[in-house]
């Protein structure tokens, strides 16, 4: 049974980057979400996108943004540029040809933007895609983009314990669409996304967890964003929600689903920036 909500807990503003989804298509398929014959609604996208960022700071949290680059698609999806932890940055080196030229952007932006240690990783990684930071450990999966060699890389960098879990349904290609934390301590995730083993250690860690319907998990309703008490999560996740506001958090519905057409959600479009820039 997961634990429900200190609603007497406050709330810790939080620091988010964004991207505006200016030049978003779906040009190329580099997971089972995308069909470039589809094609999107890029204006549709742009006003999702804005709803998501009003709502974040509707809420008191702080909204930077990078100026999307020409050519760059997916680079509003923000999370998968790096990894922010007490103001230390893990930059992205990504899988696909299409968005490699991702990483050195957003690690260009923190570098004007003041962090000082902000490091070039040497193996495959996709930023919060695949790392989800918790307050003792950061989580971090493998089997589709981040390669395992990166969770050590990253752990040396933050000087943080990192358990590596293996991805195995590719409609989850990323940890962030099957798993989030509902605080510094606990998580709700789709026990289908992950391997035995990796259920197993996830069981362990967080005995009490909220696990999700696969029919959930397959609008996305993992690739949810919380505060500690609200909850940003996709319409289309009902039963998701509905179990959320059964344990006291604020649930925010919304809509997303022209972005979804590339594979991301709420998350996807949100980096946490941990700790301030020096």
């Amino acid at each position: 049974m997961a634990r429900p909500v200190d609603s007497a807990a406050a709330v810790t503003p939080r620091h988010y980057l964004m991207c505006r989804p200016t030049y978003f298509a779906v040009e190329y398929a580099i997971n089972p979400w995308m069909d470039p014959a589809a094609g999107v609604d890029r204006a549709r996208a742009v006003r999702q996108w804005e709803g998501l960022r009003d709502l974040y700071r509707s809420l008191g949290h702080r909204v930077s943004e990078i100026a999307p680059i020409e050519g760059l698609p997916d680079m509003v999806f923000a999370a998968n540029g790096a990894l922010v932890v007490d103001g230390r940055v893990y930059g992205a080196r990504f899988a696909s040809a299409e968005r490699t030229p991702e990483g050195p952007a957003y690690l260009d932006w923190f570098r004007k933007a003041g962090y000082t240690e902000v490091r070039e990783p040497k193996h495959v990684n996709e930023g919060e895609g695949d790392f989800i930071t918790l307050d003792d450990v950061v989580l971090a999966a493998t089997g589709f983009r981040t390669e395992a060699a990166a969770h050590q890389e990253a752990e040396r960098l933050l000087g943080r314990p990192v358990v590596t879990l293996q991805l195995v349904d590719p409609r989850f290609y990323h940890l962030d669409t099957a798993l989030f934390a509902l605080s510094g301590d606990q998580v709700a995730y789709y026990p289908g996304a992950f391997s035995e083993g990796s259920r197993r250690v996830l069981r362990a860690l967080y005995p009490d967890a909220l696990l999700a319907t696969e029919e959930d998990a397959a609008v996305l309703g993992l690739n949810a964003v919380c505060d500690g008490r609200n909850v940003v999560i996709a319409a289309e996740a009902t039963a998701l929600a509905g179990r959320l506001r059964a344990l006291g958090f604020e649930v925010h519905p919304v809509e997303l689903d022209e972005l979804r057409k590339a594979g991301g959600g709420a998350k996807c479009c949100t980096l946490e920036l941990r700790g301030v820039s020096e």
